[in-house]
């Protein structure tokens, strides 16, 4: 018998139906003794931390030479009246958004840099 490549393997898989899978799945399991779940579990988490953080944190280290306008920026997107902003871009380092996606931090920052600032995401 000619050995099998996985591209034989795949092709065919892809003839057979969902039953017929998970049956040559228990098959497989209780031939190597395994259990396929588990063998999934560590090629997910893996994948899951090749990603990167699903949550960071927008930190304004410095609000440059342009305060006025970092401090505009801040208080649009945080929602905070003008004497909170102005106090948060006083205080940098300080985070201005925590929590939130990379997407959204990446957008944040990109407002920020715009009005002058410099910023970091954790």
């Amino acid at each position: 018998m000619a050995k099998l490549v996985k591209e034989d393997v795949i092709a065919g898989l892809k003839e057979m139906n969902m039953v017929e899978i998970m049956d040559l799945v228990k098959a497989i399991e209780e031939e190597f003794g395994v259990k396929a779940a588990a063998a999934a579990a560590p090629a997910a988490s893996a994948a899951k931390a090749a990603e990167g953080p699903s949550e960071v944190s927008v930190i304004l280290k410095s609000f440059g030479t342009a305060k006025v306008a970092v401090i505009k920026a801040v208080q649009a997107i945080t929602g905070l009246g003008l004497m909170d902003a102005k106090k948060l871009v006083d205080g940098a380092p300080a985070p201005i958004k925590e929590k939130i996606s990379p997407a959204a931090a990446e957008d944040i920052k990109k407002q920020l840099v715009a009005a002058g600032a410099e910023v970091e995401i954790k």
